[in-house]
């Protein structure tokens, strides 16, 4: 059964390394202001958040480093594709995230970037960073629940 979370949405770019680099604590959903061109490329699909970041700014949020390829027939409307670009979300939300990086160890990461009732919605998290035997534990079990997955597939031939 479909989690609600997810249903009507459409899934552009998802930032998997996000998960595996951070302790993903608290998740916002976010709007992001565009240009018409921007958003008929990404309904073809053409988006990367692997190197993107969120920062704060004058109470304001921006994402810097996302790459919004340009759209083909495009032509002298096509933005830069790495421009930043603001983000929409109520300044109450703003500052408490912001109190939140001033913190030790904590930033603002994007996960994954959708379309949600016709307009595209970014979520952003608020990560801390992990060491590397973190990481580490993260790989074993993933490797422990590839093997569990594998022997419960070969039980049931």
């Amino acid at each position: 059964m479909p989690s609600k979370k997810n249903e009507g949405n459409k899934l552009i770019a998802n930032n998997k390394k996000a998960r595996f680099d951070y302790f993903i604590e608290e998740e916002l959903e976010v709007g992001i202001e565009l240009a018409g061109t921007e958003v008929k490329s990404l309904r073809q699909g053409k988006c990367s958040i692997k190197e993107a970041y969120v920062s704060v700014h004058n109470a304001e949020l921006f994402i810097d480093g996302m790459n919004i390829t340009p759209y083909e027939k495009g032509n002298i409307f096509n933005k830069d594709p790495l421009r930043t670009r603001r983000l929409l979300a109520h300044k109450k939300e703003i500052l408490k995230l912001f109190g939140r990086t001033r913190e030790k160890g904590y930033t603002l990461v994007p996960l994954e970037v959708y379309f949600k009732a016709g307009r595209v919605k970014l979520l952003i998290g608020l990560g801390k960073g992990k060491k590397l035997y973190d990481k580490r534990e993260t790989i074993a079990k993933k490797d422990a629940r590839r093997e569990t997955e594998r022997d419960f597939k070969v039980k049931n031939l």
